[in-house]
C-alpha cells in the first residue's frame, strides 16, 4: 500500500523561516543603532553631571559641550529614524523607547541650562522645550497619528520630564553649596509648574502616572532648600509666595 501524500505544503515553513530571518536582521540592526545612541547619551549625561560642581557663570561653556554631545545623538537618531520607519512602529519601539527618552532628557536639561537658543527664543536659564521643539532639534516627527513611522511620543517626552525634576532638585542643593542662593528659587518655581501641569493630565499609563506623582517629592526637596535659605535670611521669598511646604 503506497503512503498517502502529505497535505502539508513544506513551502509554508520555508516562507516563515525567511520571515523570521528578516525580523532577526531588523532587530540586530536596530540593536546596533540603539547601542550607539546609548553611548552618546551617556556622554551627554556625563557632561550634564558636571553642572552640580559648576558655578552659574560657567554654564555657557558647559552648555556648549553638551550641545555638541547632543548633536552626536541627533545623527544617530536620524539613522534610527531611517531604519525604524521602514517597519511597523509598535513592533519594535520597545527596543529604543528608554534610550530615546534619555536622549530627549539630555536635550531638555541642556535647554533648561540655556542651550539650543532660537530666533524666537534666546538662550535663557529655565526654558522648557516643547515636544515639537525637541522633534525639530532631532528632525523627527512627534506624536504621529496619520502614518506608521518612527516618532517621538508624548509619553517619552513626559517621562523625560520626570527624569529632569530630580536632577534639578539635586542641583538646587548643590547650587547652595556653591553660594548661589537664587537658583533654588528658580528651580522651585519651575518644578512646581511642572507638577501642576502633570496634575492637569488624565494619565492612563500606569508607569507615567506613578512617575508623575513622584514629582511632588522633588517639589518638597526644593521647598526644603528654599525654606532653609529663607530662615537664614539668605533669600527674600517673592511676594505672594506661600510659606506652606508640600506634605509628604
Amino acid at each position: 500500500m503506497s503512503p498517502q501524500p502529505s497535505l502539508l505544503d513544506p513551502s509554508i515553513f520555508s516562507y516563515l523561516e525567511s520571515k523570521l530571518e528578516e525580523e532577526t536582521q531588523v532587530r540586530d540592526t536596530l540593536t546596533q543603532i540603539v547601542q550607539k545612541l546609548e553611548r552618546t547619551v551617556a556622554s551627554a549625561q556625563g557632561l550634564l553631571s558636571r553642572v552640580h560642581a559648576t558655578p552659574r557663570s560657567r554654564y555657557p561653556a558647559l552648555v556648549e559641550q553638551v550641545e555638541n554631545a547632543v548633536k552626536e545623538e541627533i545623527i544617530i537618531v536620524r539613522e534610527l529614524n531611517d531604519v525604524a520607519s521602514k517597519h511597523p512602529y509598535y513592533k519594535y519601539n520597545s527596543k529604543w523607547a528608554r534610550t530615546v527618552q534619555n536622549a530627549i532628557g539630555t536635550t531638555l536639561y541642556c535647554a533648561w541650562l540655556g542651550g539650543f537658543p532660537s530666533e524666537s527664543r534666546p538662550a535663557e536659564l529655565g526654558r522648557l522645550l516643547t515636544l515639537e521643539e525637541v522633534g525639530d532639534i532631532f528632525s523627527v516627527p512627534t506624536n504621529l497619528k496619520d502614518r506608521d513611522a518612527f516618532h517621538f511620543t508624548i509619553e517619552e517626552y513626559l517621562l523625560s520630564l520626570t527624569d529632569l525634576t530630580p536632577e534639578l532638585a539635586r542641583l538646587a542643593t548643590n547650587a547652595v553649596t556653591l553660594g548661589d542662593f537664587e537658583l533654588p528659587m528658580n528651580i522651585s518655581a519651575f518644578i512646581k509648574d511642572i507638577f501642576a501641569g502633570f496634575q492637569l493630565l488624565n494619565l492612563k499609563n500606569d508607569i507615567l502616572r506613578k512617575r508623575a506623582d513622584a514629582v511632588k517629592y522633588d517639589v518638597k526637596r526644593v521647598e526644603d532648600v528654599v525654606y532653609d535659605l529663607s530662615l537664614r535670611g539668605l533669600v527674600t521669598r517673592p511676594e505672594g509666595d506661600s510659606d506652606m511646604k508640600t506634605d509628604d
